[in-house]
């Protein structure tokens, strides 16, 4: 007698490793229950995929830029982040990245189609029927985007007020002038959504589109994100997806020999880090003369490409963070969405001076969670890191905030948890 047919799952990542690692730890998931999985995502990430045991599908050349765009000197800031940043980055990719899916489920029919937050390729399948295509399931790499009468438009950094009447019609001003100011991501958006055969927005934000995923699966807990009354009903948190750290990576010697002092870790993470004169330079020099012992990542380039060092820094191109964040008291970020979370994971308080991608966002959670301090610029002096930094060390109320967030990570569903919930919306009814 033969078994139950094995199910087949195409995940969609963008080409950067923010986004192809979070859903390889969903790959990974499928895979341990038996299911056959391949990937789309950039050339430069194959060895990631098959080293996680999935196939390999290639985005054509067209839709393999994200890893140039977002390393590049010139990354948009403010209005022109979601102008032309965001057409740039993810639009102008997805007609090829729509062709391709198409092309993969012509040859081979899958039952689950997963795509991270940003992937738009998938907007085709979408114009589709649920019967005549598979179940499609977004996966939240970043902070939620779309619209809710609770909370100021996507993309402007602007927390939920605390006042509620003063809140709703300063949110309800923003988000009556926010469609006019984006007008050609919308325009864009739009063209690239008609192309497909897909209903273009209408009087939705351009974030709104990502709610067409039969379900939309969060990598955060709700602690970490803005309370929305009107959030759809097919979205459930499930805890941030942490990649495993690479293979053979080991701890230096060194790090075992902190801790004496309180551990400053400063990052750029794996993308921005192009120019560290933006946030290592001036946390360098903030700490230099500070009783603290600052620990650096490169983000995967040379320790020769950081500044000089002061006598209280130790750099690598990357940690462990198992071994890392434990003796960790503080954690100087950029703000990369997983970053963020393994640092809450700890109870690690965060110093964040981000402004780029969706780094305005995830600053601006960072500061209303109560996790840390947000210092409202991609490019700090010395003084503000240095006053940020100690602020965090001596004021518990950002340990415990970031402690309370932690628990629930600690606590959250993950991938299993996810990939629960999928095979029970594919159940037969």
């Amino acid at each position: 007698m033969s078994g139950p047919p094995v199910r087949r799952a195409l995940l969609c990542a963008m080409p950067a490793v923010g986004h192809v690692d979070p859903v390889l730890v969903v790959a990974r998931e499928l895979l341990r229950r038996g299911w056959q999985v391949d990937v789309l995502t950039g050339a430069r990430y194959e060895d990631r995929v098959t080293g996680a045991g999935a196939g390999f599908v290639a985005l054509p050349a067209e839709a393999d830029t994200l890893d140039a765009v977002g390393s590049s000197d010139d990354r948009k800031r403010g209005l022109d982040a979601l102008n032309a940043g965001v057409e740039e980055a993810f639009v102008r990719p997805a007609p090829a990245a729509a062709r391709r899916i198409e092309e993969h489920l012509d040859a081979q029919p899958v039952d689950l189609v997963v795509h991270d937050s940003t992937f738009l390729g998938v907007q085709g399948l979408l114009a589709r029927p649920r019967a005549q295509r598979p179940l499609v399931v977004l996966l939240g790499i970043g902070p939620v985007g779309f619209s809710s009468r609770d909370c100021p438009p996507f993309g402007l950094g602007i927390t939920p007020s605390r006042l509620p009447v003063w809140g709703s019609a300063r949110d309800a001003v923003l988000r009556a002038v926010a469609p006019r100011l984006l007008a050609p991501v919308h325009r864009s958006l739009d063209a690239f959504l008609t192309s497909v055969g897909a209903a273009t927005l209408g009087s939705a934000f351009f974030t709104d589109v990502v709610t067409r995923s039969d379900l939309l699966a969060q990598g955060t807990v709700p602690e970490f994100e803005y309370p929305r009354s009107d959030a759809p009903r097919h979205l459930r948190f499930y805890g941030p997806m942490q990649a495993p750290p690479p293979p053979g990576l080991q701890a230096p010697d060194w790090l075992g020999e902190l801790g004496g002092r309180p551990v400053v870790h400063v990052t750029q993470g794996t993308v921005a880090n192009t120019d560290f004169s933006e946030l290592v330079g001036p946390a360098l020099e903030a700490l230099a003369d500070e009783p603290v012992d600052v620990v650096l990542t490169a983000g995967g380039r040379a320790v020769s490409d950081l500044p000089a060092l002061p006598s209280n820094a130790h750099a690598a191109a990357y940690l462990p963070y198992d071994a890392l964040l434990p003796l960790t008291r503080a954690f100087v970020t950029n703000g990369g969405y997983g970053g963020l979370h393994q640092a809450m994971r700890h109870g690690v308080p965060i110093v964040i001076a981000g402004d780029s991608e969706d780094k305005v966002e995830t600053s601006a959670r960072v500061r209303w969670s109560g996790a840390g301090i947000s210092l409202g610029t991609g490019r700090p002096t010395a003084a503000q890191v240095g006053r940020a930094v100690r602020r965090v060390l001596a004021d518990d109320r950002y340990t415990l905030a970031s402690r309370r967030i932690g628990g629930r990570i600690a606590a959250s569903r993950g991938a299993a948890g996810l990939v629960d919930d999928v095979e029970e919306l594919l159940a037969p009814l």
